[in-house]
């Protein structure tokens, strides 16, 4: 029996130390800080560290996280100035800066910033059609910084930033939207499918065009040749005949014949001289005219 009382009693000891232990010995994390009660009154505020307190006299009312610290809202119902109802949700970025005030000053700062978020919120976009809050996200943001910042000063919280995670607008509104979207996708898409036709249309147009223009050219080029070629024939042609004539008149003249046999010669000659396409005016000499007068005459005689 003296043995389990002593054991015992070591045991109550030990109990009793831990607790006072527990009391007294106080540890604070980095990036946090622990307000100090002193029979129920503010006495001080513990940073990181080791720290003894006055066991049942001192205690830890509250331990302040003093990172940044982001608060995700759920979507909240928003009229526009148009009385169109928008669901927004938003992201708040704050820090605590002074633990004192975030305990006394406000029984849940956490919850003050959601609920003056909301009324924020509210005011904000109630000034805005539904055109000005879907494209004015930043401005919305800067208001909300704003009111916040100031609101939630008092309470040792400093608001960083406030973002806007989404703005769904009602669902007619956002089946409207998509069909000006589609409509709008489908127009540019056809002006660009006309300006490409106008495009192709105008390029065949020029290569038609020149190539006409090439195909004029070269049968003018070659009519021109062609003519130039018939030309230079039918002077060739000219030539020709008049040094066979020359030749012809020479040759009866050095034969010295009668009237009536060079008349017999020319009128056979004038068949053969009638066949050329060239010969548009006969030249007739005089010695033809009196050659016809022998034979004139030669025939009256019979």
């Amino acid at each position: 029996m003296d043995l389990a009382g002593v054991i015992v009693g070591v045991i109550a000891v030990l109990a009793v130390l831990a607790l006072f232990l527990s009391r007294t010995v106080v540890i604070v994390n980095q990036a946090s800080t622990a307000i100090v009660e002193r029979l129920g009154r503010f006495q001080r505020t513990l940073t990181p560290g080791l720290t003894i307190l006055i066991p049942f006299v001192d205690r830890i009312r509250e331990r302040v996280d003093m990172r940044e610290q982001v608060a995700s809202f759920p979507p909240q119902p928003v009229i526009t100035e148009d009385n169109l109802v928008v669901s927004i949700d938003t992201v708040v970025y704050f820090q605590v800066t002074d633990p004192k005030s975030a305990t006394y000053e406000i029984s849940s700062f956490l919850l003050g910033i959601e609920q003056l978020t909301v009324t924020t919120l509210r005011n904000v976009i109630g000034s805005m059609d539904l055109e000005q809050t879907l494209t004015s996200r930043d401005s919305i943001n800067g208001q909300l910084r704003g009111v916040l910042d100031e609101a939630t000063g008092r309470w040792g919280i400093r608001v960083n930033r406030v973002e806007l995670k989404a703005i769904d607008p009602p669902h007619s509104v956002q089946e409207s939207m998509e069909k000006q979207l589609k409509a709008e996708r489908e127009r540019r898409a056809a002006i660009l499918t006309a300006e490409g036709q106008k495009q192709s249309a105008i390029l065949t147009a020029e290569g038609q065009k020149q190539s006409a223009i090439l195909t004029a050219e070269g049968f003018a080029q070659s009519e021109v040749v062609r003519a130039k070629a018939e030309a230079q024939a039918e002077v060739l042609r000219a030539e020709g005949e008049a040094v066979a004539l020359e030749k012809v008149y020479r040759a009866i003249h050095e034969a010295n014949p009668t009237s009536a046999a060079l008349a017999h010669r020319y009128l056979e000659t004038l068949p053969i001289m009638a066949q050329g396409d060239a010969n548009k005016m006969w030249v007739i000499p005089s010695e033809l005219t009196g050659a016809m007068e022998v034979l004139k005459k030669g025939f009256t005689k019979e």
